[in-house]
């Protein structure tokens, strides 16, 4: 992936916008569990960030997916990694289907105004018991006359405390298999018949994270996104995107971490002379530092491919596995070189350790990757 004078301004425009509107109120975000997100994504809208490979008539920038790698680079630079998994949700997981897939309605009442910044979108995957076996979805989207009437639950789900609508992924009918019977539909959440409620996590404390239950939701056909039964097939497409977006900003963020941590072992004094200045220190530092560019290297190499409409599934795989044991392992190997001053709320680094679980976890385990990955060298079979 070359980076050319385009990138490199957007790489400033992003960079301003996580310098002077995100950094400065992390801490106060983190504190109060809560990120003004119509606010923020309203002034990213402004500058024109939010839609940067969607179609230009919806307000996007129709700039090829290298650009969003770019975005996703500058975002893992955020203090918070809850403020970048929002704002993640909003340009590459919510709005890919749609984007691609919707129709010009409904990508002018939602895709639009997501780009803009004035509506908030979360996707609507996971539930209880079916979180990285996708197949296993419930929620169910009957016919009535012209509407789908919904009903079920969602778990999980970032941003949908806040968020105005939802993508979501629903079994549609009842006979052809689980998939080939999902169909993804725009659903509106201001409907009395949506129930939200919030739930405490371990990390991202400031990104709102909801369980949601849908009583007889009502909303019409044309909401559909692309053809019925198509959903789990869009919902692995716009997984490929999700990934390289965890990959690119994870590996920016880990870098962070261990600059961080270089600079306060040099400045730690133990036994007379710097942490820093301990072989074990020397070589740990070099091995991370490897790993890190291993990790992006395959990245790049994906995206290269991915941009020139080539298939990345398995390369994709390959890449979330590896941040996601970096993401790990990394926190806690560079934690154990703040001493007790790592175990300290006030420092960034138990921070970035309780906030990286996650990378292993969302947007498919460690484990789905591995089978992924397997399926694509042909030593498991691939579903039907």
């Amino acid at each position: 992936m070359q980076e050319t004078p385009e990138h490199m301004e957007l790489r400033r425009t992003v960079a301003n916008i996580v310098e002077n509107d995100i950094n400065p109120f992390v801490d106060e975000w983190e504190e109060a569990e809560a990120i003004p997100l119509h606010d923020l994504l309203k002034k990213m809208g402004q500058a024109g960030i939010l839609g940067i490979s969607k179609p230009t008539e919806f307000g996007g920038m129709a700039l090829d997916y290298s650009y969003e790698i770019v975005f996703a680079e500058e975002m893992g630079k955020v203090k918070a990694q809850g403020v970048s998994t929002a704002v993640g949700v909003q340009t590459n997981m919510s709005t890919p289907a749609l984007a691609q897939y919707g129709s010009d309605e409904l990508r002018q009442e939602f895709l639009a105004p997501a780009i803009a910044g004035e509506m908030i979108g979360c996707i609507g995957v996971t539930e209880e018991g079916s979180g990285s076996d996708v197949s296993s979805v419930r929620s169910f989207a009957r016919k009535d006359g012209a509407d789908y009437v919904i009903s079920g639950n969602k778990m999980f789900i970032t941003n949908s405390i806040q968020a105005d609508w939802m993508c979501m992924l629903c079994n549609t009918d009842e006979d052809n298999g689980p998939h080939r019977n999902k169909t993804l539909i725009m659903v509106p959440l201001n409907d009395p018949a949506v129930s939200r409620s919030q739930l405490k996590k371990l990390g991202l404390h400031c990104s709102d994270t909801g369980h949601l239950h849908f009583d007889e939701v009502r909303v019409p056909q044309r909401y559909r996104i692309g053809e019925e039964g198509m959903g789990f097939k869009y919902q692995m497409e716009q997984f490929q995107e999700e990934r390289m977006f965890s990959v690119a900003r994870t590996c920016t963020a880990l870098e962070m971490a261990l600059e961080e941590t270089i600079e306060y072992t040099r400045q730690r004094i133990a036994f007379g002379r710097p942490v820093l200045d301990n072989q074990v220190m020397h070589y740990k530092m070099a091995d991370i530092q490897s790993q890190i560019e291993a990790a992006r290297a395959l990245l790049y190499r994906a995206v290269d491919i991915y941009t020139a409409g080539g298939e990345v599934t398995k390369l994709a795989s390959m890449a979330k596995y590896l941040v996601g044991v970096m993401a790990s392992e990394v926190p806690s190997q560079l934690l154990q070189f703040w001493g007790g001053q790592g175990f300290m709320a006030e420092n960034r680094i138990s921070r970035v350790y309780r906030d990286m679980k996650l990378v292993a976890i969302g947007g498919g385990a460690n484990e789905v990757m591995q089978q992924i990955i397997c399926k694509e060298m042909g030593i498991l079979p691939r579903r039907s």
